[in-house]
């Protein structure tokens, strides 16, 4: 197994065939200003249970995070920017967590990869955010989280899929239709100068708004 941290594997070809045709990317001139969004960072994320397990894996792109509530969006930016430096040149960066019920479960952190046009990608590099990530065990009700980077050919403008292990989710397509809605609100907002309304479960920390 390779050490957390360390480069890891590039990506490989997939069986999955690609489900559409190329997208256009989101640059920052089509993206709202931040501020303006607000979703909640569990409507971003997401999510799959293999076996006891629960992953939680959010984009830290600034497409998606940019239509996050104010205080969601400083936290998830400020994440990107500190791990940025030690990820792979290009890589695209997500929240990885963990979590169980049950006491005393592995987890695989090598075994997060995504499908995104039919390749399916591993990440690059694994970059630990809580301090007993290394066990790779989880107490009961204990989230250990990273940062991983992945190779920037991921389209999060089109259908992705999840995978750890043997099981799989394509949620990816539901997020999507939110997330796209809520930049066209976003930038109205900012347009005309609206206050963001208030989302009183945007403040609550990352491991209890996903439990």
């Amino acid at each position: 197994m390779l050490a957390t941290g360390a480069p890891l594997l590039a990506c490989a070809a997939c069986t999955v065939a690609p489900t559409s045709g190329p997208s256009a990317p989101v640059g920052d001139d089509t993206l709202p200003p931040p501020g303006y969004g607000t979703l909640r960072q569990d409507q971003v994320t997401l999510q799959m249970m293999s076996g006891v397990l629960r992953i939680q894996v959010t984009p830290l792109d600034e497409s998606v995070t940019r239509v996050t509530a104010p205080d969601t969006w400083e936290r998830l930016s400020s994440t990107a920017e500190a791990h940025r430096p030690r990820a792979p040149e290009g890589s695209m960066l997500f929240l990885v967590s963990f979590f169980s019920d049950q006491p005393d479960i592995r987890f695989v952190p090598e075994e997060v990869q995504i499908i995104s046009r039919g390749i399916r990608m591993r990440p690059t590099a694994i970059m630990p955010v809580t301090p007993a990530w290394g066990r790779q065990r989880l107490r009961q009700r204990q989230t250990e989280m990273a940062v991983y980077a992945f190779p920037s050919g991921i389209d999060l403008e089109s259908e992705l899929v999840l995978a750890y292990q043997l099981e799989q989710t394509s949620a990816w397509a539901g997020i999507l239709t939110r997330v796209q809605a809520e930049r066209g609100r976003a930038r109205a907002r900012a347009i005309g100068g609206d206050p963001v309304p208030d989302t009183p479960q945007a403040s609550r920390p990352y491991f209890e708004i996903l439990r």
